[in-house]
């Protein structure tokens, strides 16, 4: 995907080649997408049967784009006499705009042509390469061409028009034009992608979010703090951050327009539990109506039955919810699917950082149910094996998730020579996620809901668990805890990236802290960029494996906040460092992983072939690198400022960042010393950085 194009507006989106054209074939995530279908796969411009070159993209907002075209063959322009302009937007659809500019000292005839398709794929379908079971038509409806797919009740269709009107026919738009020289032509063409409810009529899904993006983008982005730094890569990667997280608000049908971050792109612009609060968490002091959105929007939809198809319990938090065919025909259980273990307790989490960031007392109660139900599923429900502990097992075994944890992927959790449990599983960090839904439970409960009795069990909860898993998890010979439990209970004893998530839940007994650094910086697990995912020499490492190796920015985000809740500032220094040099690489837009290669082996951080961009929880990591730095902590109406950064940062400002006590500033400056590379070395010598 490195070499393609992207521009987005919450779940709607548009991928394409280098010329703006669209190709895909069936197993390819190109094209225009929107509720997860595919509305167009083929949009192919030509000028006189010919194929254009491009000369450049400029991708304005993330929301538009512009391509610069000349027509030609390979690298010999055949006719650089004239330019192709090609503007697009996207909103709820899109608009593109063609100008034709002939600079040549003659009049020239023109043939223009756009071949325009759709196969109306499933992002399932094009995930699994899988083929369409209704009926693809096409039908010239006035002046509109429309693309249209059916399958029983499921109707979608996308109409295209153009102004000035083009010759139509099934397969496109033809205008034939004469350009005089210095003269230019343009016409504008609008792409509609459509619901077909039951009476046959369109049915509006997306006109909820902002009319006017550009004016919704400059509001956004004067609402959040605002970063001076000496170093300038950090405030185009701030920046950059603030932006994609606008880019990926993402307005649920029943919203009301409000909004949550939806997951990644292409695979994942939706709502995802687990992602929505984690994004949610990092970007707290820069862009709080996330949070309370997220909370609202997962409460609205918490488990109420038992339902194996959808893995749901009652208190049950959403793993990920779709509205494509295939979850209309329950090909998928998305509709939504719970399955996740993590999410329950995370959400209560989220409340409770959110309550204290804020203030907003009024979301706490109003959300008391539903975080009692979700307490009572971690409790409860959660605990497959009656030993205080939450374990996963999917129950839909056709098309359930098996690893339920962040680490979802097959393989991703094993022992240290490679095996893979057996079901059910407990991996560490869930543990580490329930003791801290119970300690923050238990502080709404006695503060906001009056619940005196209430918080003191979950606090005995709380002390029980943190006792046991120190207990059962510790693994004496490697000094660090195992990566889970399985079902006899023995230890999944692989080292991995989930310790760093243990210490930001507060379950490490402070004694064991250290040794869990050592590992956590020591060259097994720290690359140089970034902390890996599984411990270099562990039987399935693989630099780019997915959850096996490979560096994830969200993971060594959360890993750099539990080094500073236990009072490891240069450590956590340290990672930030990694963490946002790699970012520069990437033109301040971390991905959602890459190769987990040691940084003295490589001049840059390797690119993740498949991995999504951008992406949430990627997003949000500048955010809480930031947050971390600075040591932001709200303590009752006051915000703690205790700044740990990187030598290399220099001065950094951020002010006016909102919270309970209105607006406040914060400042440090770069005075932890951190292991530099050659590279950085150079740039400090030359005052770069």
């Amino acid at each position: 995907m490195a070499d393609q194009v992207r521009i987005l507006n919450g779940n709607t989106y548009v991928v394409s080649d280098e010329r703006g054209d669209i190709e895909a074939t069936s197993a390819d995530p190109s094209g225009l997408f929107t509720w997860d279908t595919r509305f167009l796969s083929t949009w192919v411009l030509t000028v006189d049967g010919q194929r254009l070159n491009p000369l450049s993209v400029d991708v304005l907002q993330y929301f538009e784009t512009t391509y610069f075209l000349v027509p030609g063959t390979g690298t010999v322009y055949v006719d650089a006499k004239l330019s192709v302009i090609r503007r697009r937007s996207v909103d709820t659809g899109v608009t593109e705009t063609l100008e034709l500019i002939n600079h040549g000292d003659g009049p020239t005839d023109l043939t223009v042509r756009i071949d325009a398709a759709s196969d109306f794929a499933d992002l399932f379908d094009v995930k699994n390469d899988q083929k369409k079971k209704g009926k693809v038509y096409r039908r010239i409806d006035g002046d509109k061409l429309v693309l249209g797919y059916q399958r029983e009740t499921f109707h979608r269709t996308t109409t295209i028009s153009s102004q000035p009107r083009a010759d139509l026919d099934e397969h496109g738009l033809t205008w034939t034009i004469r350009l005089q020289p210095q003269q230019s032509w343009s016409t504008t063409i609008r792409v509609t992608p459509t619901v077909v409810g039951l009476n046959g009529k369109p049915a509006n899904l997306a006109l909820t979010g902002p009319v006017d993006l550009a004016g919704d983008l400059d509001r956004w982005l004067a609402a959040a703090p605002r970063l001076e730094c000496d170093w300038e890569p950090l405030r185009h990667t701030y920046r950059r951050s603030l932006i994609d997280l606008a880019a990926l608000r993402f307005s649920p049908l029943t919203s009301g327009g409000r909004a949550l971050p939806a997951a990644g792109l292409p695979w994942f612009m939706t709502m995802f539990g687990r992602d929505s609060i984690f994004t949610s968490l990092q970007a707290l002091p820069f862009a709080p109506d996330l949070a309370a959105t997220t909370l609202r929007e997962l409460a609205e939809r918490q488990g109420s039955r038992f339902d194996d198809f959808r893995d749901e319990d009652p208190g049950r938090i959403l793993h990920e919810i779709r509205y494509g065919e295939s979850a209309a025909f329950l090909e998928q259980p998305h509709t939504p699917y719970y399955g996740n273990a993590d999410a329950t307790a995370l959400f209560v989490v989220l409340l409770d950082e959110y309550e204290r960031w804020t203030g907003d007392k009024t979301l706490v109660q109003d959300l008391e149910i539903e975080a009692r139900a979700a307490l009572r599923w971690v409790h409860e429900y959660a605990d497959l094996l009656g030993n205080g502990y939450v374990w996963y097992r999917r129950r839909n075994e056709k098309t359930g998730l098996e690893n339920q944890c962040w680490k979802d992927s097959w393989d991703s959790i094993s022992y240290r020579d490679g095996r893979l449990p057996g079901f059910p599983r407990a991996t560490c960090e869930l543990q580490g996620y329930a003791y801290d839904a119970r300690v923050r439970g238990a502080r709404l409960a006695r503060e906001i809901w009056r619940d005196p009795d209430y918080a003191q069990e979950l606090e005995r909860q709380a002390a029980d668990l943190k006792k046991r898993f120190n207990r059962d998890f510790w693994v004496a010979d490697g000094q660090y805890y195992a990566l889970a439990l399985d079902s006899e209970g023995g230890q999944v004893d692989a080292l991995s990236s989930n310790i760093g998530h243990l210490l930001w839940s507060g379950i490490v007994d402070k004694p064991r802290a250290r040794a869990l650094v050592k590992h956590l910086l020591g060259p097994r697990l720290f690359s140089g960029w970034g902390v890996r995912t599984l411990a270099e020499g562990e039987r399935r490492y693989n630099p780019i494996g997915y959850h096996v190796g490979t560096v994830w920015p969200y993971d060594n985000s959360f890993i750099a906040w539990g080094l500073r809740r236990y009072g490891f500032k240069r450590e956590a220094a340290q990672i930030a460092a990694g963490i946002l040099d790699a970012a520069e690489y990437f033109d301040g837009r971390l991905p959602e992983a890459f190769g987990g290669y040691p940084r003295a082996d490589t001049r840059y951080p390797v690119q993740y072939p498949t991995a999504c961009s951008p992406q949430a929880w990627s997003t949000g990591a500048p955010l809480l690198l930031l947050r971390t730095m600075l040591g932001l902590q709200p303590l009752g109406d006051s915000l703690v400022v205790d700044a740990a950064l990187p030598e290399g940062i220099g001065r950094m400002e951020l002010l006016d960042i909102p919270g309970r006590w209105g607006r406040v500033d914060a400042f440090g400056r770069g005075r932890v010393k951190v292991e530099t590379p050659s590279r950085l070395r150079r740039e400090l010598g030359t005052g770069r950085r």
